[in-house]
């Protein structure tokens, strides 16, 4: 069956997402698909890379912004297959109903726009833990898609928001909490100067992400990316503007090797 059968099929509520999957994989089988393939999972629209979790230590996620909700399902069904876990990002809400309504046990997380899936209850595999520090209540979504991202690696995450620097005391409450963190992603936008006010505060790595939050001249975000870029704390290192799953990602990563020694 062609490809725009199956996903038609799929909209309409005549195929199961489980269906659609072995109805396209029964193609493949069929079509002469070298060894070197059996790593890509070609859906026509996508390329999925089913080995990436072997090579990185976490499966290929979903960057859902551009991607239709019958791509998403498709996409989805095929990486829950080879995955004990799936998480997609940047699905509005729209896209999630659908997206729930075709993936059994899947779950959305409005603030951060992320969906998660697991085939068994998620673990808290590694030791220490991850703050994410939000300077304000609008930096939230990004600091709960940093937050959401590093969770699904297997870590704990402990959440300090709304703590910017035009109340600093709200920091300073909360500063046993940040110290403690293996380490730290701080998210702010407008001046972004949070990240250097942690920054001189702690002794472990800080991730900075600025975020299109502010008034006109912030640039939508430009200015805290420079601001962060310029901090003058040292062990600071920045991402992208409102990338809060690049912050989460790296966040995973360095508490993941805390303590390896490579041979």
């Amino acid at each position: 069956m062609e490809l725009e059968n199956v996903l038609e099929a799929v909209k309409a509520g005549d195929l199961t997402v489980e269906e659609a999957a072995a109805r396209l994989r029964g193609e493949r089988e069929t079509s002469g698909i070298t060894p070197q393939d059996a790593a890509v999972a070609d859906l026509g629209f996508a390329q999925l890379d089913l080995e990436r979790e072997k090579r990185t230590g976490f499966p290929e996620v979903i960057f859902g912004e551009g991607k239709t909700t019958e791509q998403l399902i498709l996409i989805f069904g095929r990486l829950m297959q080879h995955a004990d876990r799936v998480l997609a990002t940047r699905v509005d809400a729209d896209k999630a109903e659908g997206l729930l309504a075709a993936v059994k046990d899947a779950t959305y997380h409005p603030v951060a726009r992320a969906v998660t899936w697991f085939r068994k209850p998620i673990l808290q595999v590694h030791d220490g833990y991850i703050a994410v520090v939000a300077a304000g209540t609008s930096d939230m979504p990004v600091a709960e898609e940093a937050a959401i991202t590093a969770e699904c690696m297997g870590n704990h995450v402990e959440r300090v928001f709304d703590v910017g620097v035009a109340g600093i005391h709200r920091l300073f409450r909360r500063l046993d909490v940040i110290r403690g963190a293996s380490v730290i992603v701080v998210v702010a936008g407008m001046e972004g100067a949070l990240t250097s006010v942690v920054g001189g505060l702690v002794s472990k790595p800080v991730i900075a992400v600025p975020t299109s939050i502010g008034y006109g001249a912030s640039f939508h975000g430009i200015a805290a990316l420079l601001s962060m870029l310029n901090s003058c704390a040292p062990g600071v290192t920045v991402v992208n503007i409102d990338n809060g799953f690049g912050a989460g990602y790296a966040a995973g990563i360095i508490n993941r090797n805390r303590g390896v020694t490579e041979r």
